[in-house]
């Protein structure tokens, strides 16, 4: 198989990298032309017309791989027209260009497609109400993937962290030795996922079906608030001595958090149709944050 990698410098496509190795012949591209370690690959510039079609038929990969996005969900109030360029037109272009080379397309949305009202988990086949510019451009990624009759899997997932790259976990620790006292939400609920989760389910899926073609929703089990998770991170750093103290929290609700974007209050998402197609399900997200931080505090001690 041969697996084309978009984005695979970031936390899900180097997650990405290492998970769907064994399926096949892997050719990363980043829009620098390096992967983590200064190692160099292929260049992709998403802003680039014609550039995707391009490189498409220069390689006739099986698959794609796409873990490009503009996720800077408040930024992107700021610069509308380049996240609907990066989230919606240039995956527009991508899901044709597959459909012309009989690719495979894997494309992962997320939870912000949804309003968040309710406290029921949002199935894949609820209706979408996206509050901010985030959330209509990758909704309209998802729908231009749909229409454009190539082969894909469409993932949506939320909350994602690692044990690299722009997250909140990473922000948390790096805050704690900073800050006497951090004010975090207290009412918007989701499921924290793991990048290596989402990953190694996308491996596992491309392994096991060939012919499946739909949206599934992929997160980790349980649920919780921001202030939740960063309690548990806390706790988590602390206990596996990846940090020498902890701030004090304090919940806050959304309407006293600085934000450009407003953002879904609850966004837990249903996966009963992953366990159902593939016999796939996450475990807690708590199972999650423990082993990333058991990964950062090992490559510490290295």
């Amino acid at each position: 198989m041969k697996i084309l990698l978009l984005g695979a410098d970031g936390q899900l496509g180097y997650e990405l990298h290492r998970a769907c190795s064994p399926l096949g012949r892997i050719l990363p591209y980043t829009m620098s032309g390096q992967l983590p370690g200064q190692q160099r690959c292929g260049r992709i510039d998403f802003a680039e017309a014609g550039a995707l079609d391009r490189l498409l038929a220069e390689h006739s990969p099986d698959v794609v791989l796409n873990a490009v996005a503009h996720t800077a969900v408040d930024r992107a109030e700021d610069e509308p027209a380049l996240a609907q360029r990066v989230n919606a037109e240039a995956v527009h272009e991508l899901a044709d260009a597959c459909r012309r080379q009989n690719a495979r397309l894997v494309h992962y949305s997320t939870d912000y497609v949804f309003g968040g009202e309710g406290r029921r988990p949002w199935r894949e086949d609820d209706d979408t109400a996206p509050l901010g510019v985030y959330g209509r451009t990758k909704l309209a990624g998802e729908q231009a993937v749909r229409d454009s009759g190539c082969r894909h899997l469409v993932f949506r997932t939320a909350w994602v962290y690692a044990a690299r790259g722009q997250n909140f976990l990473r922000t948390a620790l790096r805050l704690a030795g900073e800050r006497e006292e951090m004010r975090i939400v207290h009412d918007q609920v989701g499921s924290p996922t793991p990048a290596r989760w989402l990953a190694t389910v996308t491996a596992l899926v491309l392994s096991r079906a060939d012919e499946a073609q739909g949206t599934w929703h992929v997160v980790a089990d349980g649920e919780c608030s921001w202030f939740q998770f960063a309690s548990a991170i806390y706790s988590e750093a602390l206990a596996a001595r990846l940090i020498e103290r902890a701030p004090r929290l304090v919940g806050i609700p959304s309407s006293e958090y600085p934000a450009k974007a407003k953002r879904p209050a609850y966004s837990r998402l249903d996966t009963a149709k992953l366990a159902k197609d593939f016999g796939l399900s996450l475990p807690d997200w708590r199972i999650g944050l423990r082993e990333v931080i058991g990964e950062m505090a090992e490559a510490r001690a290295r």
